[in-house]
């Protein structure tokens, strides 16, 4: 069997040669030139555990190749990015032209899958898009939405292991795309219909956002109230059936930043407590930027001097180089936006280099820094011991004081 993954970005890859090592042929295909030429070479362009081995070897057995065009091959994934237009209205665009692309291909028989995080009624709409230009596969190729849902930094246990949810046109395309799923995924294949599948998705990520939302409320509130906000998670969640989540800078990355609107956009007047979550999230960002600025203007009331100011991390999560939506590289750009002259350090040892920020070692930007901001807890940050001498400001539970 051969298919056709438009899109080798964080999940189009992986996904890609985790079919490729199951046996089956894989083209992968994306529109930046740089990206295929590195696939092709066993290089990987992310950083995810363990991938980039099994990349090497995939292309060294010719199981996968990379390319800037699609080719003819026995069914299609669309995996490319979905964001959101001005009022976080989302941006179906890319789907769209890469749905364009595979057209002509198409022949009587395929499977042709959306994994790509979508508003609901995408996959019908899609679906009209084809067969408006190809009339006469109306009743002959198997469409269907399954939308991906692993953790950055174990893609490849979770590829293989989660669930997934997959929602056919028709009952028939559903059949068509367990078939295809159950040659590498381990976890249960939960059939259903597209819009259910796709609204699926968008729950996941937007109970994940209110979840949250609710820890970094209790941030606020124990932050006036003189209160340690992680004893007191810590303390609660003792309760058997309390499972607080721990706060943090705000909420980024592709998924749960994004998906909410997806929702609030299509039902604004239902969608009530979703929306606030987001807002919660949001503002989260904003209080943060507040309280360095404060505790930088603080500083040099006090000593007299401006203090070296160390921002740890810009990464949306732990562990990960992916900055999409990171309220951490939000936070530290509009701190330094805000202290033109100031001696600020940028940490993100997840990456070697950034286009706008300089970046420094962790080791050394906490031995030298004034006040130190942790953003991400990011696994080196953790090996660094508390520091009286140091103003740090922990936002996302280093240390937990």
């Amino acid at each position: 069997m051969k298919a056709c993954f438009m899109g080798l970005g964080y999940i189009g890859l992986p996904t890609a040669i985790i079919a490729a090592r199951s046996g089956v042929d894989i083209v992968g295909v994306d529109v930046n030139p740089k990206v295929v030429e590195m696939t092709n070479k066993g290089k990987l362009h992310i950083i995810e555990p363990g991938m980039e081995e099994l990349l090497q070897e995939m292309v060294a057995t010719g199981k996968l190749k990379a390319s800037t065009k699609p080719e003819v091959a026995d069914a299609y994934f669309i995996v490319v990015p979905t964001p959101f237009k001005g009022n976080h209205k989302p941006d179906i665009s890319y789907v769209e032209a890469a749905t364009k692309a595979v057209v002509p291909f198409l022949k009587d028989g395929d499977l042709f899958v959306i994994e790509s995080t979508s508003p609901v009624g995408t996959t019908e709409h899609i679906a009209k898009q084809i067969f408006a230009a190809r009339p006469e596969l109306e009743g002959h190729i198997y469409i269907a939405y399954c939308p991906e849902r692993v953790l950055p930094g174990n893609v490849i246990y979770e590829l293989v292991h989660n669930d997934r949810v997959i929602g056919g046109m028709t009952p028939e395309a559903s059949d068509k795309a367990v078939e295809f799923y159950s040659q590498f995924v381990t976890g249960q294949l939960h059939k259903t219909n597209a819009r259910t599948a796709e609204m699926c998705k968008l729950t996941e990520n937007s109970s994940r956002d209110a979840q949250i939302a609710f820890a970094n409320e209790l941030s606020f509130i124990c932050d006036k109230a003189g209160i340690n906000v992680w004893e007191l998670i810590n303390l609660a969640n003792k309760h058997p059936r309390v499972n607080i989540l721990q706060p943090g800078c705000g909420v980024g990355g592709h998924c749960i930043a994004v998906d909410p609107y997806f929702i609030t956009a299509e039902f604004p007047e239902e969608a009530k407590i979703i929306a606030q979550a987001r807002e919660t999230n949001n503002f989260k960002a904003q209080w943060c930027a507040e309280k360095v600025k404060s505790t930088m203007l603080q500083f040099e009331l006090d000593r007299g001097r401006k203090p070296q100011v160390a921002m740890m991390g810009l990464a949306f999560k732990p562990n990960i180089d992916d900055l999409r939506e990171s309220p951490a590289k939000r936070i530290t750009a509009e701190v330094m936006q805000s202290f033109n002259n100031a001696d600020i350090m940028v940490v993100e040892p997840n990456i070697t280099e950034h286009k706008v920020f300089k970046l420094t070692h962790f080791e050394k930007a906490y031995e030298e820094a004034d006040i130190v901001v942790f953003l991400t807890a990011h696994n080196e940050f953790k090996t660094l011991e508390w520091r009286d001498d140091k103003v740090i400001l922990d936002f996302c539970g280093i240390f937990k004081k």
